[in-house]
Formats: C-alpha cells, sequence, structure tokens
C-alpha cells in the first residue's frame, strides 16, 4: 500500500501541471467538436447550391429544347421546303422525289397523292397529313374525279396533272406574277390598299416564289390568300441568283426582304464566331431571326 500511495502523492506544482493537462485535452475535444460542426454545415450548404443551380440548368436545357421544337401548322404539301421537309423527318431523297414530281408542273391533291410521289412510310404519312392543306378547288376536283372516271394504271402523275389541268380549264388559273393591281381587286376582300401593296411587295421580291409568300403581305387574311390562290398561282418563277451565307456581307444579305441590317449583323456575328452555317436549321439559334419565316427565306439563300 505504501508502495501505491508514493505514486499518488504530487506536489503543488505537479497538481497544477496535471490541472493544465486535463484544461488541454478538454479545450482540444472542444474544439475538435466545433470544427466537425461547422465542415458538417458547410458541406451541407455546398450540397443545396449544387441542388438549385442543377435545377437552373435543367430550367434553361428545357427552354433550350421548347424553342427548338419545330411547330406545325397547315401547309400545302406541294411547296415543302428543303429545310421544312428536313424538319418534317423526310429523308434528302424523299425531298428530292417531291421537288422532281413538282418540276413536271403535278400536283398532289391527297395524302395518298403525295406519299406516292415521295415514297414517304405510313407511319410518317400518319403523323404529318393531319397538317395538310389544300386548295378547296383540288378536294372538289379529287372527288368529282373519282366518282366519274378510274384512275389510270400510271398513278399518281396522270391522276394530278389531269385533276390539275381540269381545275385550270374551268378556274383559268393564272400566273399571281403577272396579276396587275386591276386583277387583284376583282378577289372578293382585295380593295386599292392590298392591291398595291400585293404589287409593292411582289416587286421589292423579285417576283414571287412561292405561293406562301402572300402570307407576309399586310393585312392580307388567309381566308382572302385561299381565294386568291383559287384564281392564282405562282406558274412563272423569276430568276433569282442565291446568296451565299457563309461568304456574304452584311450589305448584300440586308438586301432580301426578309432580314434587316440588325439581323443581318447578327447573321455575320454568329457565322465569325462559329467559322461557318452548315444548315439552315442554325438560323434560328441567331436573336432575332423571324424563324416563322424560315422556309421562304431559305428560298433566296445557300450554304456554299
Amino acid at each position: 500500500m505504501k508502495f501505491l500511495k508514493s505514486h499518488f502523492r504530487f506536489n503543488k506544482q505537479e497538481r497544477s501541471g496535471i490541472f493544465f493537462l486535463l484544461l488541454i485535452i478538454v479545450l482540444l475535444q472542444m474544439g475538435y467538436f466545433v470544427f466537425t460542426f461547422f465542415s458538417s454545415d458547410s458541406s451541407t450548404v455546398s450540397i443545396r447550391i449544387d441542388g438549385e443551380t442543377q435545377a437552373q440548368i435543367d430550367g434553361l436545357k428545357q427552354k433550350a429544347l421548347q424553342k427548338d421544337t419545330f411547330k406545325l401548322y397547315p401547309f400545302n404539301p406541294n411547296f415543302i421546303t428543303d429545310y421544312k421537309g428536313y424538319a418534317l423527318g423526310m429523308s434528302v431523297t424523299e425531298i428530292d422525289r417531291l421537288h422532281a414530281f413538282r418540276a413536271k408542273n403535278k400536283f398532289a391533291n391527297s395524302p395518298k397523292d403525295f406519299q406516292r410521289a415521295t415514297l414517304i412510310s405510313d407511319s410518317l404519312l400518319n403523323v404529318i397529313s393531319p397538317y395538310f392543306k389544300f386548295p378547296e378547288w383540288t378536294q372538289k376536283s379529287s372527288k368529282q374525279y373519282s366518282v366519274n372516271s378510274s384512275p389510270p394504271s400510271e398513278g399518281l402523275g396522270e391522276v394530278s396533272s389531269v385533276g390539275f389541268e381540269h381545275s385550270s380549264r374551268r378556274r383559268k388559273v393564272k400566273d399571281l406574277n403577272a396579276a396587275t393591281a386591276e386583277d387583284l381587286k376583282t378577289i372578293n376582300g382585295i380593295g386599292d390598299k392590298l392591291s398595291a401593296r400585293i404589287i409593292k411587295f411582289r416587286k421589292l421580291l423579285g417576283g414571287f416564289l412561292s405561293e406562301e409568300q402572300l402570307r407576309d403581305v399586310y393585312g392580307l387574311k388567309p381566308e382572302v390568300i385561299e381565294r386568291v390562290l383559287l384564281t392564282y398561282k405562282v406558274l412563272e418563277k423569276p430568276k433569282i441568283e442565291k446568296i451565299n451565307i457563309n461568304t456574304a456581307s452584311e450589305e448584300e444579305l440586308a438586301k432580301l426582304v426578309y432580314i434587316k441590317f440588325e439581323l443581318a449583323q447578327n447573321i455575320v456575328e454568329y457565322r465569325n464566331n462559329k467559322g461557318s452555317i452548315t444548315s439552315f436549321g442554325e438560323l434560328k439559334q441567331i436573336e432575332g431571326f423571324p424563324s416563322d419565316k424560315i422556309e421562304r427565306i431559305v428560298l433566296y439563300l445557300h450554304l456554299r
């Protein structure tokens, strides 16, 4: 016992040393606890911030996807441009078949006619055909044709051309690019102002390349356009020199009716930053570009 007691006898200095040692240990333990507490709290905050940032990124991605979504509106499938055909899901070969068909001055007057001309799949036809909008006279002509006669064995080409020729004789279809203001005023809904606007817009264009360009005439209502197209079509297209969008200057681009100088500057700036424009679809990414008119604008452009 005496041996053990000798180990537990401390003088005043030794007791003070032991006290300060215990105090240091307690302080170190408290410091460790405080450090671990704030470290875990800061990591939680950083995780929360990362989550908020990711949510913002996801939101921006969703907006970008919505912006790039191609919206379908009723259209005449006989006048599909390369860009619109691509956006609809048609292959280059199918688009070329349509252009070759139209080059013969033939028209598809029904979804089946369109499929026979382009050879698109049934699945694609089912998706886009609800948006097909044919002039009223073609529907009447098609019905009358199917009742009074049987289609020739060659199929689409002769059926469409016969229907169109029959309607042309009945309606006396004339060239829209040759119509005078007086001619246009005979259409119900067109007076002095609208006829003058159509003629002025046609001059600015250098002639209509597509009937769809009538939609760009200010104040011309869709129902009036339909009445115009019962009598007038683009039979003789003007010869134009397409502009190379990858080499044209701002001044050259601004000569187009659809492109203002500010937009031309944006196009050139985008082109310079990217190196070149590889598809017409990229134009929608340019600030101020009228995406709803891209089908008509690309008629005047080429990429190389």
